[in-house]
């Protein structure tokens, strides 16, 4: 395998573990770099949901990752291997790098399906089984920048036992290993970054042993998974990923699947974590929500861009849905409740709300329509609703990584987590 182009360049490493920094060297020549921490481009088979091409690179400061999933792609073998030219010329996608990624984040997987030698993704058309073959002849196909090698993911359920994740690392070690052999004899694939899997379910022996092998590979960086939201109370997620990145080394980036919600990036962050992928904006705009959370830290809004949104009349409907935490009323683990950070446009409270959805947001959205408006199309199951909902979530959530290397960069770290929580003290005191 030829010498790995990606390298993370580290500016600031503060006490907790937060990193600052720049992934560089990404793509096939090298040209494309990210800011840490942040977070990938979240596409369903190549497209971000709701947008055309055109509609999404109307907003500025996107990822230059793209993410795609083989659950999308792997129906299309055949197809793709017919085309020859790999999937950012097959779906016309502009200059980006492509990460191929095992299973989508915004979708919960049966499980159940795994052996020693396969593993399954589920398409439209149901499961698809992989062996190691047919997994790396999809990324012959695909001809990605970087992918995450095969992993046996099946133990993020609690009550997974102890035989059940030693046997998960096993699997996933010895799933990467054979990756990583038909990588190295496969000129399709030169110049091509791989990410080792690590695993381990809620057992910390067995995620260090996970973290501790896989960092021995000639991998180019690391995926946590079996963290996802739902699936781990967060202190306990803060623990292990605090544990396991001590055994990483520092230069090569850790990506955390399936973690997106605000509050748990943020704890997720200061655990060492470098990327993110995008996919919370999607499942707020599926439940006809947006995104209306603080995150500006600066002394004077009106110099750094954007008004701090005015959220002081959503207490009524923080606070309700708050009561049917406190009383069992609302299942957390379910990825489609909505969450704090968020409003309801489907609520009959907005037909005559004539505000944008976040004073001083430059979206589109923000720009040229109304919370009523929104609400309208909403309950008229038009399809712009959909456009309009993801072009401000989008926006507002790649702003919010915008303002977390910024608050790292000026160790304001303590003020953003009480602007993103929306604490009631005096927050610049």
């Amino acid at each position: 395998m030829a010498g790995n182009r990606m390298k993370l360049e580290l500016s600031r490493v503060l006490q907790g573990g937060s990193r600052l920094g720049v992934l560089k060297g990404l793509g096939r020549t090298g040209q494309h770099a990210l800011d840490v921490p942040g977070c990938l481009l979240y596409t369903h088979f190549g497209t971000v949901p709701h947008l055309t091409q055109d509609t999404l690179h109307s907003l500025s400061n996107l990822p230059s990752v793209t993410q795609v999933t083989l659950s999308n792609i792997a129906e299309h073998q055949e197809v793709m291997e017919e085309f020859k030219d790999g999937f950012v010329k097959f779906s016309g996608l502009h200059d980006t790098v492509l990460y191929c990624s095992l299973h989508d984040p915004a979708t919960q997987c049966p499980t159940g399906y795994t052996t020693n030698k396969t593993v399954s993704v589920w398409g439209s058309g149901g499961r698809i089984e992989l062996t190691v073959d047919k997994f790396m002849a999809l990324q012959k196909a695909v001809k990605p920048d970087w992918y995450q090698s095969m992993a046996d993911g099946e133990t993020w359920q609690s009550n997974t036992s102890r035989k059940r994740v030693r046997k998960s690392v096993d699997r996933t070690l010895a799933h990467l290993d054979e990756c990583l052999l038909v990588h190295q004899k496969s000129q399709e694939l030169e110049g091509v970054e791989v990410f080792g899997v690590v695993e381990g379910g809620d057992i910390l022996e067995e995620r260090l042993r996970s973290a501790r092998e896989t960092a021995k590979r000639p991998v180019a960086g690391f995926c946590l998974d079996g963290l996802q939201m739902g699936a781990i109370e967060q202190n306990l997620r803060t623990q292990l990923i605090t544990a396991v990145t001590k055994e990483l080394p520092e230069d090569k980036p850790r990506l955390l699947q399936g973690v997106g919600r605000p509050d748990e990036v943020l704890a997720c962050v200061e655990a060492g974590v470098d990327l993110f992928e995008s996919f919370f904006p999607f499942q707020v705009t599926e439940r006809g929500c947006a995104l209306v959370f603080s995150f500006d830290i600066s002394p004077d809004p009106e110099r750094a861009g954007r008004a701090p949104p005015k959220v002081l009349e959503l207490d009524e409907e923080r606070n309700s849905m708050e009561d049917k935490q406190q009383n069992g009323d609302l299942n957390l683990d379910d990825q489609t409740q909505m969450t704090s950070f968020e409003i309801n446009l489907n609520d009959k409270r907005y037909h005559d709300d004539f505000r944008p959805l976040v004073e001083g947001c430059g979206c589109y959205c923000c720009k040229n329509h109304q919370r009523a408006y929104l609400h309208h199309l909403l309950v008229t199951n038009e399809l712009l609703a959909g456009v309009l909902l993801m072009i401000h979530n989008t926006a507002h959530y790649h702003g919010f990584f915008g303002a977390l290397r910024n608050a790292l960069a000026i160790d304001e770290m303590d003020l953003l987590k009480r602007r993103v929580l929306r604490e009631r003290k005096d927050l610049d005191g």
